[in-house]
């Protein structure tokens, strides 16, 4: 029988001095990349709404577009925590729409833990999820679900007042229940600061290295789109541009006179 990372083995990475790392999957082939590189958490991120749906921002997407990319993954992928993001709109509204879609998340889609953006606005959504048995990973900092709100995707928690209320989101967090929480697009030593704060393990992405793990988009690192990736993203290849080379040379053949 093979056996699916826990919970409480991501909790105890929080005391390892190696990082973990944390990788997004939206399809049968980036869920199988994940399993067979042994990466612990894999995300179904709401970044499908970009490089799988092709909107602009995460704020379009839908619980049934959502749902179709959990499953994929969830069935392709046998010993990473499934992790799905729930996306905007499907839990700001009540406690009762929180349960039910990241009951449906876990249930149909078959993830072991749901996601979601916010601190101390959120607190009630991840206490009443971890209340009904849903792990929770928590999302501060730059939450793209804000995006409008924010103006823009931009370094978040540069000022005193700013930092503390990211703070604060953490805490809040981590009281809440959630198992983890990642710490988006904020400056290192804050990113620092929060890690030593908590008892759960921090994720980072674009926020240095001083977290207890570390996160990247799958299209970004593996350099899939050929659109020029963020500024934090760890690119690693460049497989547009071999997919594209690919795809004329069969059309070069087939014309062949």
């Amino acid at each position: 029988m093979i056996n699916k990372i826990t919970i409480q083995e991501i909790k105890n990475f929080k005391n390892k001095k190696d990082p973990f790392v944390a990788l997004t999957a939206y399809d049968c082939v980036s869920a199988q990349v994940c399993d067979d590189a042994e990466i612990p958490v894999v995300l179904v991120g709401d970044s499908a709404s970009m490089v799988v749906f092709g909107y602009d921002t995460t704020i379009p997407v839908s619980m049934e577009e959502m749902l179709l990319v959990v499953k994929a993954v969830s069935r392709s992928n046998k010993t990473s925590l499934i992790v799905a993001d729930l996306p905007f709109l499907s839990y700001q509204a009540s406690i009762e729409q929180t349960i039910l879609n990241a009951g449906l998340l876990i249930k149909n889609g078959g993830a072991g833990a749901v996601k979601l953006e916010g601190g101390q606005n959120m607190a009630s959504q991840i206490e009443s999820l971890v209340g009904v048995g849903i792990p929770v990973m928590g999302h501060v900092g730059l939450t793209p679900q804000s995006f409008h709100q924010l103006s823009g995707y931009k370094i978040q928690g540069k000022t005193p007042d700013d930092a503390k209320k990211i703070i604060d989101d953490a805490r809040a967090v981590e009281n809440s229940g959630a198992f983890s929480v990642v710490l988006e697009c904020i400056p290192e030593n804050l990113a620092e600061e929060i890690t030593a704060l908590l008892s759960i393990p921090t994720i980072g992405i674009g926020s240095g290295l001083k977290c207890d793990g570390q996160i990247q988009v799958y299209h970004d690192i593996m350099g899939l789109s050929k659109e020029k990736p963020p500024k934090h993203a760890m690119q690693k290849d460049s497989l547009y541009t071999k997919m594209l080379r690919a795809a004329k040379n069969y059309k070069k053949d087939i014309q062949k006179p």
